[in-house]
């Protein structure tokens, strides 16, 4: 689970540059809050039929009197992570949507970015490492990842 500020922006964000699919939202109105619920293209399938899905967004409407909380590092999560088919062309196409990518996949099997709520989020290549290649092997970390 991810608490996040801005619900539309956090939705665009996962749903649009990451690639997840929403399955299924609650909102509560007398807790205040909504969940969205994603998971990756090749398991929603499974997340849809076992209720398991690879992420929740919790989003905490503004009180009564409209003030909105803040999360700091470690009040809204650690780290996600989850596996692609391809790290390079996975980072390529974030990268093409303005996406920093602060851990690059030097190695062919892991990188990081970062969500708009500040949350690392860990690639990994589904398999074997791929082989290294530029202009990845180059890059130097950028940030905290």
């Amino acid at each position: 689970m991810v608490r996040v500020a801005e619900l539309e922006a956090a939705i665009t964000f996962y749903r649009d540059v990451v690639g997840l699919i929403e399955i299924r939202r609650y909102e509560n109105e007398t807790g205040r809050f909504t969940n969205v619920f994603f998971a990756a293209p090749g398991d929603t399938n499974r997340a849809v039929k076992d209720s398991a899905p690879l992420l929740e967004l919790t989003y905490n409407w503004p009180s009564e009197d409209g003030v909105k909380e803040t999360y700091t590092s470690g009040r809204n999560f650690g780290h996600l992570a989850y596996e692609v088919d391809d790290i390079y062309a996975y980072c390529t196409a974030l990268t093409q949507k303005g996406v920093t990518i602060n851990r690059p996949p030097r190695d062919g099997q892991m990188a990081f970015f970062k969500s708009p709520e500040n949350i690392s989020i860990e690639i990994l290549q589904a398999g074997e490492a791929l082989e290294p290649i530029e202009p990845w092997v180059s890059q130097k970390n950028v940030g905290v990842w």
